[in-house]
This record gives structure tokens, sequence and C-alpha cells, in this order.
């Protein structure tokens, strides 16, 4: 299914949040209605908020309707402010953002409707590398897995949480391809479920064998050696390699360091953040209380209770075996790696 298109002039998003019972897609015909679609998780995963901001700034620069090049350019900002606002840790938002306002910056094209068909070109651009982006990742990533390996993954990094293909779940799409038979264990991930709602769903789409089990079964599952390694993906790679996921991934990093399993990260090179040196500068979110304290709307806590709910943690470069990208894969040191993989 597709995460997102763009249709009639308008960002046509697969509401996430109703999956895998209900799978309804919701048209977006402004900047608000994208970044509420951002906020609320109807679209998620690093790479499709990216992808999806970037059409929320074409939408927010038609809305405004500019008469001039000025015009346009404070339009521009404003729309771009609002959205990056949405979401703070996955750091392919802003670098789409920034993005397409540099590409912008840098035309030759004056009039509004010339640098809006421009803006458009620039989101489509993004939409359709990210893809490309992934199907290389996999490529790259299918040599790090051997036949009839038995791999856990956490959180979603599949085809929705991208323009499509997915990162960590495409490079076990590519090694599936290529005739590994490999098998899938998907922690659930509390406290939004996005694996078991989301990462076996898709599994179980492209007949790739999944088995779901609960965050805290991983360590026994892998003292039980019924698993080989780890891939996961990542919402913000600091120069260092510090990697940040979903709340969870540290645990199953340390987990797998105790046992001896590979620890693998899949996710384009616009995940990693040169501007921070480690993972201790990346701005972790946190969300709602009732995230944790409800589940489908009921409560499954004491009233009252008081909640900590960060979205993400941050995994050190010690713990990361490699990090798996569309441009080749890193192993330690990372620094190094990462740097020369981009030319800094």
């Amino acid at each position: 299914m597709e995460t997102m298109r763009w249709e009639n002039g308008a960002l046509v998003l697969l509401d996430q949040t109703g999956l895998p019972a209900r799978a309804e897609y919701i048209t977006c015909r402004d900047c608000a209605a994208v970044a509420e679609a951002i906020r609320s998780l109807r679209v998620r995963g690093a790479p499709a908020i990216g992808a999806a901001a970037a059409y929320g700034l074409v939408l927010g620069v038609k809305q405004a309707r500019p008469r001039d090049r000025a015009e346009f350019f404070a339009a521009l900002e404003e729309t771009a402010r609002q959205l990056a606002a949405t979401r703070p840790t996955a750091v392919n938002l802003t670098w789409a953002l920034r993005r397409l306002q540099e590409r912008l910056r840098s035309a030759a094209a004056d009039g509004p409707a010339e640098l809006s068909e421009l803006l458009l070109q620039e989101a489509h651009a993004i939409y359709r590398e990210d893809l490309e982006a992934n199907r290389r990742m996999g490529r790259f990533g299918r040599e790090l897995v051997p036949p009839g390996a038995r791999i856990l993954t956490h959180c979603n990094a599949g085809a929705l949480a991208t323009a499509g293909y997915g990162t960590a779940l495409g490079v076990i799409r590519a090694a599936q391809e290529e005739g590994k038979n490999v098998s899938v264990y998907a922690d659930e991930t509390r406290p939004l479920l996005q694996g078991a709602r989301l990462t076996a769903w898709e599994l179980m789409q492209e007949g790739i064998p999944v088995t779901l089990i609960t965050d805290n079964m991983a360590g026994y599952l892998m003292a039980r050696g019924m698993v080989d390694l780890v891939i996961v993906g990542a919402d913000r790679i600091a120069a260092n390699g510090d990697v940040a996921n979903k709340i969870g991934t540290y645990g199953v990093a340390v987990l797998a360091k105790e046992h001896g399993l590979p620890f693998y990260v899949a996710a384009p090179v616009s995940t990693i953040d040169f501007s921070l040196a480690s993972g201790a500068e990346i701005p972790i979110e946190e969300r709602a209380p009732e995230e944790v304290t409800h589940l489908y709307g009921r409560p499954v806590a004491a009233p009252g209770v008081r909640v900590w709910n960060p979205a993400f943690d941050v995994t050190p470069a010690r713990l990361v075996t490699a990090i798996i990208t569309d441009r080749g894969v890193v192993r330690p040191p990372c620094r190094e790696g990462l740097a020369k993989l981009v030319g800094e």
C-alpha cells in the first residue's frame, strides 16, 4: 500500500493510526492538515515525515497566494517554521524543509507561479529519491544477512515509515527477495504498538514469516538462541554514530551486545545530523501521558498516576555493529566512516 501520494493538488496519506483494523486514506489540502497528520502520527517514520513535510510546504505556500517573490519567501519561511515544530527528533523533517528552501533561494525563477512549480518538483524529487535510497539500502544490507537468519526488529521501519520499501524492513525484504528465507521477530513496541500494529501487518502482507513478541521478551529470546541479528531504523544519527530511534531500542542494543549478536541500524544519509557531535545533543520528543495510561481510549493505569513518556532513546555508537545507508555500510569507528561517506 502507498504511504502517500500527490493527487489533484493535495497530499493523500494512509492514516496509520487506523492500522491494521482500517486502511483508510486522508486528504490534506493545506499545511495545517499535514502538520496535524505528522503530529498525531497519521504519518510517521523519519523519511516519511520528511517527504510529507515537503508536500506540506508546497500546500502552505499555495494557500498563502503570494503576489511576488518577497511574499513567496515570507510564506515559505512561515510554513517551514510551522512544520518544523511538529516533531523535534526526526532530522529528516528539518532536512527536507531546509533542502526545499535552499533550492528555491538558488533558483533563477522570479514569479510566484514559477517558484511554486519548482517547489513542487523538488518535493517530488525528495519522495522519489527516498524510495530509490531505500532500495539501495536493501541491496547493501542484504549482504549482512545470512541465509535462514532469524531477525529481531523494533518499532516500524518499513514501507509505512518511508516513501516505500523501508529501511530496516527494506533490508529484510531485499534478503528475502534474494532467496535467503529469513524470518522476523517483531517487538510490539509500547506504548503505541507500532511493531504489533504496523510491522507485523507489513510483513504478513509480504509473506515474510513474522512472530510478534512483547518488548520484555527480547532478552529471553536471545538467551534461548532464537535470534541471529537485530536490524532497526533511526530517526537521527549524530556525527559520532550515536543513534536516536523509538524508545526501547537502546535496551535491545544492550541485550544484543550481552548475547554477542550483531546490531545493525538502517537509515538514509539524510538521517545523519553532522551538526551534532554526539547523541547527547539530540532533542528527544516527549509525548502525551495518555499514550501510556490509555489503550484505544480505555484506561489501563491508575487514574492520576505520573507518567514519563519519551518517544525515543539514544543508542551509543559503541553498541552499533554497523550502519547501513544508501551509500554503503559504515562500521566503527563510525565518526570517520560517516564523514568519509559524505565527503565531510
